[in-house]
């Protein structure tokens, strides 16, 4: 499992806000703080992170805003019932992946990744515009040049999807982009521990970007189909190797 160093920013660069919200969330995300815990009071953690209660109480508002707590006048702040969480939230991503559970977390994503992104790329072969298409195309020739276990091939592999996501045209779809972002690099920091993984995902990717350039909606559909579902069975064999359960559903 990776660890929060891996993960996460250098911690004395971000401000004091960030530097608390962050350290507060992980822990929320990570179970020290359970649903339907107490945090300590604001007067606690003004004193922990030697912090004025005001900005205490704001890193608090914001929690409060992505759903993971309920801050109650004579009760105390509860953090909420994991269904009440916004898991799109881009801190929430990335916090999640800082966790103990981050495996877990990414099956949950990868199989909305799953849902999503072959209907996108069918979508995208409909309707992308020719730079959408160019936008896409050099994103694949970046994969091409560099070693696929290098950070350059991630970054390039990362503007290959949200490219795909943008080219639908549809401003919801295209949103869903910076949920790429935790999905792959987790993944690749996954798979990359595993001999002989990836070995199909350039190949695999240029089907995609042949189906659409070809504007040929139901083979990139197929395509991005196949491309996942490879990356699916890298995790699957990464959980395994550590005695978790399957990330796939493999009743059908």
């Amino acid at each position: 499992m990776l660890t929060k160093r891996d993960t996460v920013r250098p911690f004395l660069r971000r401000s004091i806000h960030s530097q608390i919200l962050n350290e507060v969330g992980e822990r929320i995300l990570s179970g020290v703080f359970m649903p339907g815990d107490i945090l300590p009071s604001e007067n606690a953690l003004s004193d922990e992170f030697k912090v004025s209660r005001p900005v205490m109480r704001e890193a608090i508002k914001v929690l409060a805003a992505k759903g993971l707590v309920d801050p109650r006048p004579k009760i105390g702040t509860r953090v909420r019932g994991r269904e009440q969480w916004n898991m799109l939230d881009p801190d929430i991503l990335n916090w999640s992946f800082a966790s103990r559970e981050a495996e877990q977390y990414a099956i949950h994503l990868s199989e909305m990744r799953r849902m999503l992104e072959p209907e996108a790329a069918a979508l995208a072969a409909r309707r992308a515009t020719p730079a959408q298409i160019e936008k896409i195309t050099e994103a694949f020739a970046g994969m091409e040049s560099w070693p696929e276990e290098t950070p350059e091939h991630i970054v390039h592999d990362l503007k290959f999807h949200q490219g795909i996501l943008e080219a639908t045209n549809n401003p919801f779809i295209a949103s869903t982009g910076h949920l790429i972002e935790p999905a792959l690099l987790f993944s690749f920091k996954l798979t990359s521990q595993l001999q002989e993984a990836r070995t199909e995902s350039l190949p695999r990717h240029r089907d995609v970007l042949h189906a659409i350039k070809a504007h040929d909606g139901d083979a990139a559909r197929a395509a991005m189909s196949v491309l996942i579902d490879e990356a699916w069975a890298d995790i699957d064999e990464y959980v395994a190797k550590r005695g978790g359960s399957p990330a796939r559903d493999t009743t059908n």
